[in-house]
């Protein structure tokens, strides 16, 4: 069974249409250890939550882990981890944080409880949830 987590971007830096575009990224440039901890626990297959943070505030698409952490590369010093991703499917109907506040199966996601944190996990019940309010099936 994958595992789940949500990662977070600018859409003007990475929107998830681009993404779908590029069809595989890199996910770099987290330097956070507990977020570069997230990356390093992320395994082939694991599904990811796509934000959009800043402009939109939503939840806007499904990825997957496609390679497993390795060394960052943009990384000048210090011990930090990239994973490779490709996307799954964008939500029907994105799930917009005001959506996800007032819902009382998320209340205790990471995304409230660690909001400054670019890569949380989520739980199984809460991915699940995410994807009935965005109208998506995978």
């Amino acid at each position: 069974m994958p595992g789940h987590f949500l990662v977070k971007s600018e859409p003007y830096k990475y929107a998830f249409d681009k993404l779908v575009a590029d069809k595989r990224a890199t996910w770099d440039g987290v330097r956070n250890f507990e977020a570069r901890n997230n990356l390093r626990a992320m395994k082939a297959g694991d599904l990811l939550l796509y934000y959009h943070s800043n402009e939109g505030k939503e939840i806007v698409g499904v990825a997957k882990v496609v390679r497993e952490a390795y060394p960052d590369p943009t990384a000048e010093d210090g011990d930090w981890s990239v994973v490779d991703i490709a996307p799954v499917k964008a939500l029907t109907t994105p799930v917009s944080l005001a959506t996800i506040r007032e819902d009382k199966k998320l209340a205790d996601m990471q995304l409230l409880r660690r909001s400054r944190l670019s890569v949380v996990p989520v739980t199984p019940a809460e991915f699940k949830r995410v994807l009935e309010l965005g109208k998506t099936k995978l």
